[in-house]
């Protein structure tokens, strides 16, 4: 019978995004990730963050927006009001406020329902991302 252990670990999560550069602004400037890897690919780059608080050797690829079967994906998906991935947070209600403060978008307020709470930002990028706090 085959084993349902895996050696296989997940470090990549890829969003699309429209201006890498813009990409990088936001989610370092704003957010406070930090630039993993830049490495020019002919007019892209492979550009990855990572959150300080978040799981060691976890990035997010900020994938750019060169395929168009991509961009009608990331647009049917922030048209429907569905988010491209999400950040969790120790403290949502401080982090709403942090970053509302720096002029991020949010999508309403946090709500609770049963054991989270969340509320949805735009990362000025094409994206929602669902901000989630678990109780």
């Amino acid at each position: 019978m085959p084993t349902t252990e895996t050696a296989m670990q997940i470090k990549l999560a890829s969003i699309f995004v429209e201006d890498q550069e813009k990409a990088r602004d936001f989610y370092t400037r704003v957010l406070g990730f930090r630039v993993q890897a830049d490495i020019p690919m002919g007019e892209f780059h492979w550009l990855t963050v990572s959150s300080p608080e978040g799981v060691d050797g976890m990035e997010l690829v900020l994938e750019p927006m060169s395929f168009p079967p991509a961009r009608t994906y990331q647009q049917a998906l922030y048209a429907a009001g569905i988010p491209a991935t999400a950040f969790i947070s120790r403290d949502i209600a401080a982090e709403y406020e942090r970053l509302k403060a720096a002029g991020v978008v949010f999508r309403g307020e946090p709500k609770t329902a049963g054991n989270i709470t969340a509320v949805s930002f735009e990362d000025t990028c094409g994206n929602l991302i669902n901000l989630v706090q678990v109780d």
